[in-house]
C-alpha cells in the first residue's frame, strides 16, 4: 500500500505547548466536505483532502489548494494508503449521496460505506484520532413517525434501488458503535438531512438542484409523484457548524445524532418558490415518483440543541436566494468559457 508522509506530523503553537495535528476529510472535495476542509482551515487546522473525485470535484478545492495548512490526496477510502503521522479528527464524507450517483454502481456505493468505515475506523484505532460518520436520513426509511427521533428505528428495506446506499451507511453505524465499544475508538455519528447550498453540481440529481438547473435554463420543473412528499432542507453552513460542533463536543456515549433543519416544505412549494425567486417561465411537469421515495423527511433536532447548543440558522428563503445566485454565475463562466476563443486560453 502506499504511504502518505508525515511531512503533516502534529504542529505546535508558538509557545511550544499544544498540539495541534492533522484533521482528515474523507470525500473533501465534494459539495459538504469542500465547505467543511474550508471551515477547518479557516480555524488553524491542518487538514488532508482525500477524494477519489467519483463525485467530487477539483475546483470544489482550487483555492484551498494553494495554502500551506491544506494537501489534497486522491485517492479511495476501499483501499486507503497508509497514512503515516498522527492523526487528531477524522471526518468521514466519502460516498456519493445523492440517488442519481449512488444508483449508478450501488456495489462500489455498499463497498465505500462499509469497507471505507473499516478502514477508517482502524486508522483511527491506530492513530488514537476521532473519528465522525457522516450518516444520513436515509437509514429511517420511508418513515411512519414524523419528525424523525434518534431512537427511531426507521421504515427499511435491505433491497431495491435506494439500498446501497441506505444499508451501507447502517451497516457503517454499526461499525462506528461496536469500535466504541469494543475497541474504545472516540466516535460521532451525524444523521444528516437534506442540504443545499453553493458548489452544488448541476447534475447533483437532487430536487434543489435539478430546480434550480431547469428553472435557470428556462425549463419546466419535474417533480416526481405528486408534489406533497416533504423536506427538510439545511444550509450547508449551518451543517457544516453542527459536523464541526459534534465533532469537538464531550459526549459521553457513542449515539447518533440528527443534524438538519426542521421547517417542513412539500416538494411542489419549493418548485413554486424557486420558480418565482428565478422568475422563470417554467411550468410543472410530473413524472412517476421513483420506488422507495421516502414521503416525508424531518428531524427532531432537540438532541443537537442539547447536546451541542446547535440549531440551523439559514431560514430557507435566503439560503435559496444565495444558492440560486451560484448556480447562475456557474451557467454563466460556462458559457464565457464556451465562447472564448481558444488564442485567449
Amino acid at each position: 500500500m502506499k504511504s502518505v508522509g508525515s511531512e503533516h506530523r502534529a504542529c505546535e503553537s508558538p509557545t511550544g505547548t499544544r498540539r495541534i495535528g492533522r484533521t482528515i476529510v474523507t470525500g473533501g472535495a465534494g459539495f459538504v466536505g469542500s465547505h467543511l476542509c474550508e471551515a477547518l482551515v479557516r480555524a488553524g487546522h491542518h487538514v488532508l483532502c482525500i477524494d477519489n473525485l467519483v463525485t467530487g470535484r477539483i475546483e470544489n478545492i482550487a483555492p484551498l489548494l494553494i495554502h500551506p495548512r491544506f494537501r489534497f490526496l486522491r485517492a479511495d477510502v476501499i483501499d486507503l494508503p497508509v497514512i503515516d503521522g498522527p492523526v487528531l479528527r477524522i471526518y468521514n464524507l466519502a460516498c456519493p449521496a445523492s440517488p442519481a450517483k449512488y444508483q449508478l454502481d450501488p456495489i462500489f456505493t455498499l463497498r465505500t460505506s462499509v469497507l471505507g468505515a473499516t478502514n477508517l475506523l482502524d486508522l483511527a484505532h491506530r492513530t488514537g484520532a476521532r473519528i465522525l460518520q457522516a450518516s444520513t436520513s436515509e437509514v429511517y426509511g420511508d418513515p411512519t413517525v414524523s419528525p424523525q427521533v434518534e431512537e427511531y428505528a426507521g421504515s427499511v428495506k435491505c433491497w431495491g434501488p435506494r439500498a446501497c446506499y441506505d444499508e451501507g451507511k447502517r451497516a457503517a453505524e454499526t461499525l462506528f458503535h461496536d469500535y466504541a465499544m469494543r475497541r474504545g475508538v472516540d466516535t460521532r455519528v451525524a444523521r444528516i438531512f437534506n442540504t443545499y447550498g453553493p458548489r452544488m453540481a448541476p447534475d447533483d440529481g437532487r430536487v434543489v438542484a435539478n430546480f434550480i438547473t431547469q428553472a435557470l435554463n428556462g425549463n419546466d420543473l419535474t417533480i416526481y409523484g405528486n408534489g406533497q412528499q416533504t423536506r427538510s432542507f439545511c444550509h450547508v453552513d449551518d451543517l457544516v457548524a453542527g459536523l464541526i460542533a459534534l465533532m469537538e463536543s464531550d459526549l459521553k456515549q457513542p449515539a447518533p445524532v440528527n443534524l438538519g433543519n426542521p421547517a417542513e416544505i412539500t416538494v411542489a412549494e419549493l418548485a413554486a418558490r424557486i420558480i418565482s425567486m428565478t422568475e422563470a417561465p417554467s411550468r410543472i411537469v410530473h413524472r412517476a415518483l421513483p420506488v422507495d421515495d421516502p414521503r416525508r423527511r424531518r428531524p427532531d433536532i432537540a438532541r443537537a440543541k442539547a447536546w451541542l447548543g446547535w440549531e440551523p440558522k439559514v431560514d430557507l428563503e435566503p439560503g435559496l436566494r444565495g444558492t440560486i445566485a451560484h448556480f447562475a454565475r456557474a451557467m454563466l463562466d460556462e458559457a464565457e468559457a464556451l465562447f472564448t476563443p481558444a488564442e485567449a486560453i
